[in-house]
């Protein structure tokens, strides 16, 4: 069920179900080292320089306004983080390569063009890519010289990918394959020079190939008109007969969906770190907002109302925070464990991604609806102005909606979280039936009603979120046993199982990271954030009990029912607590502080 490396002991993809989390086996953005830190800092300066005083030009697609930028962004090697130093790089590890997305995931359309280029557009070709093809293309990618695209989508294929039509045929010569299809919704189209692209050869093996921009019979339809991002060049690409050669076969034949699938795991992570650089940014502003419009003779941020929202949008992000780098931890540390024991480049990292996909697909969700929601208050907070283009709420407020249909929307994701888990289960490689059985037992017993309220440090919390667990253990067990495989095609029960999975997940974190934090700066560092813990677990208790209800109701009925419900009550119970006052503390401290807390 677990492995250890670099002294650390990491448990298996969705065992946060059954098992707890020491904090030593966790890594918290307290930790982030001073190199790591100065290239945070030079990202960020890069796009207070070249990003924020360009916004206007950048989204009405001013000449060559973007390839410039990644131009610029190249020449500080900022497009080849990931690639190792043999093909013109600079191998960063995976934690850091996260913390450079989280902080340029405030750039608006840039960001859009650069991880297109950075993740989609290059990683096929470094983990999937043989030799020749790495040395051919990595280093112009590395360097900028060469811009990359990703060619997945269809007319009739969004998230059924492998629906595709676009069709590959060798030539009679077996020298080149023939492509014809077409694909659309294409980030950097409009001037890419590397298109990784799928197509069905024989008509059913999905299979990837890297294309070139000069390569006769590609044509590109005009710059889509898009509700956000508008910056981000957005075209159709039409494949009339355009021969490849065969040596540009990407990965094995009819094995296409590794690619996609794959790739994916990382970018769903990489994205909600992006939309967490994004919130944290959103939150500074709403804060700085607040501190100087005033009303009624005093600043708005001294109302309520208003501190209420500053204070949740701090609770979603610092829990997704949490999450996102513990996540991106576990995926770091297997990595170097894969590495140690064998595996190749080419399969370490994504090994390690795969092993969590399951949480890269709950932050995908997490991520971009905390974000949602944080610039959803911001125009709210800005009142008028947040309506209007003059302020930055506009902008924020339309480019976050497309990040719940990246990477595979936010509905595709949960019921693949749900999916993944039972998926694990039958293959014997996390045990739910063991800890599920007890949780049935345990409905029969009579509850103590002093477990958890020893006083001891965080005993109360760690005690709630273990009730979650077994929340969700009783809901999914049941669903399972009694639907079985109709389980699959009912969306709406993964739907509120997988919520109830992000909820506890991210309490968790958070509690993790509190729990670590203490240890290393003492229990004085660590007031705000246990005001954010204490809040996030009174709500999501009640949140955790509706879902699991409704999803109970959705397939239970009588004695039975009955029963799973009394459960649901019983293991999301709590305390009452005043999170009107807890608000108000974080609140205060940001309004203070006059930016997003914990910058």
């Amino acid at each position: 069920m677990s492995h250890t490396v670099s002294n650390k002991q990491l448990t298996r993809g969705g065992a946060f179900l059954i098992q707890d989390t020491h904090p030593d086996n966790v890594f918290i953005p307290e930790e982030f080292t001073e190199e790591q830190l100065q290239l945070a800092k030079m990202c960020e300066d890069f796009i207070n320089a070249e990003i924020y005083p360009n916004l206007e030009k950048i989204d009405k697609m001013e000449g060559n306004i973007m390839v410039n930028l990644l131009n610029k962004a190249a020449d500080l090697g900022m497009l080849g983080l990931s690639i190792p130093e043999e093909y013109g790089g600079y191998g960063m590890d995976f934690t850091t390569n996260m913390l450079t997305s989280e902080v340029l995931g405030a750039s608006h359309s840039f960001a859009v063009a650069l991880m297109a280029h950075t993740g989609i557009g290059t990683l096929p070709i470094l983990y999937f890519g043989n030799e020749e093809q790495k040395k051919k293309y990595l280093p112009g990618l590395a360097s900028g010289k060469l811009k990359a695209s990703y060619c997945l989508t269809e007319p009739g294929s969004g998230s059924d990918a492998l629906g595709a039509k676009t069709k590959a045929i060798l030539s009679e010569d077996g020298k080149h394959y023939i492509i014809t299809g077409q694909k659309m919704w294409i980030t950097n189209a409009g001037f890419a020079d590397v298109f990784i692209v799928f197509a069905k050869i024989d008509g059913d093996k999905f299979t990837g190939f890297i294309l070139e921009r000069s390569m006769p019979g590609i044509t590109f339809g005009e710059e889509e008109k898009k509700m956000g991002i508008k910056g981000s060049s957005t075209r159709q690409v039409f494949f009339n007969e355009v021969k490849v050669p065969v040596e540009n076969v990407l990965g094995e034949i009819g094995k296409g969906h590794k690619i996609a699938f794959n790739i994916l795991n990382i970018g769903r992570i990489k994205l909600a770190a992006a939309t967490l650089g994004a919130a944290k940014k959103c939150s500074s502003a709403s804060i700085q907002y607040a501190n100087e419009r005033h009303q009624f003779n005093k600043p708005i941020a001294s109302f309520g109302a208003i501190k209420h929202k500053l204070a949740e949008q701090i609770i979603r992000i610092y829990t997704l925070e949490s999450a996102t780098y513990r996540a991106t931890n576990d995926i770091s540390e297997t990595e170097k464990f894969n590495l140690a024991n064998g595996m190749s480049f080419n399969d370490a990292l994504l090994g390690a991604a795969e092993e969590y996909s399951i949480e890269c697909a709950m932050l995908k969700v997490a991520g971009s609806e905390a974000l949602d929601y944080v610039v959803d208050e911001g125009v709210q907070i800005y009142g008028g102005m947040g309506f209007s283009a003059e302020a930055p709420m506009d902008r924020a407020y339309r480019d976050a909606r497309i990040n719940r249909i990246f990477e595979g929307t936010n509905e595709i994701n949960r019921m693949l979280t749900v999916d993944m888990i039972m998926k694990k289960a039958l293959k014997g490689q996390l045990d739910l039936m063991t800890p599920a059985m007890a949780v049935q037992k345990e409905l029969m017993s009579i509850p103590d009603f002093n477990e958890g309220r020893g006083g001891a440090f965080l005993e109360y919390e760690k005690f709630m979120i273990r009730n979650f667990k077994k929340a969700i253990l009783l809901t999914a067990g049941a669903a399972a046993q009694k639907l079985m495989q109709k389980l699959a095609h009912e969306q709406e029960i993964l739907m509120y199982i997988a919520d109830m999975c992000i909820w506890t997940y991210l309490a968790e974190s958070t509690l993790i990271r509190i729990e670590k934090l203490a240890q290393i700066k003492g229990h004085e560092a660590i007031d705000l954030p246990l005001a954010i813990l204490k809040t996030y677990i009174h709500d999501v208790a009640d949140f955790i009990g509706l879902a699991g209800k409704n999803a109970i109701c959705a397939f239970a009925s009588g004695d039975e029912m009955k029963m799973m419900l009394l459960g649901i009550k019983r293991f999301t119970k709590h305390d009452p607590i005043n999170t009107k006052e807890l608000r108000r503390k974080i609140a205060d401290a940001a309004i203070q502080k006059g930016s997003y807390l914990f910058s």
